[in-house]
């Protein structure tokens, strides 16, 4: 049997498992009251405020000058990214060609971490990089 203790916590009370009566030596808990305990603790934290979000995007949107690029550019992208599922899923079913690619990967991540991450002036190197294609990305430079 559980004992629970409710705790206070701003305007909900949360239960605490305050003992455990051990039964043939078992010290788990029954899944139903973890869950009830999740449930209970994220309820109110991850709360979404979808009216927010709803008129955040309709205050960007109406923000667009040029409609018809955004909309062609979105269904290119997603068109695209189809397509290259497609692709992939294709190269996927052949036999030997998975197992290549793989190889391939494993060797280009072991040349990175040697290239930019093994040593101190490479990191560097590297984040210097990283900031010159953001500023060159953002329009800074």
């Amino acid at each position: 049997m559980i004992a629970c203790k409710a705790v206070s916590t701003q305007a909900r009370a949360v239960p605490v498992v305050a003992s455990i009566n051990r039964v043939a030596g078992s010290s788990r808990l029954p899944m139903a009251v973890l869950r009830r305990q999740t449930v209970r603790a994220s309820a109110g934290e991850n709360e979404l405020d979808t009216d927010a979000i709803i008129s955040d995007l309709s205050e960007k949107w109406e923000a667009v000058e040029n409609k018809p690029a955004v909309v062609i550019y979105t269904v290119g992208a997603i068109s695209g990214v189809w397509l290259a599922n497609t692709v992939v899923g294709a190269i996927n079913s052949l036999p030997l060609l998975p197992k290549v690619f793989e190889l391939v990967g494993l060797g280009y991540a072991a040349w990175f971490t040697y290239r930019y991450l093994l040593f101190k002036d490479n990191r560097e190197e590297l984040l210097d990089d990283i900031e010159a294609l953001k500023k060159k990305i953002a329009g800074d430079a």
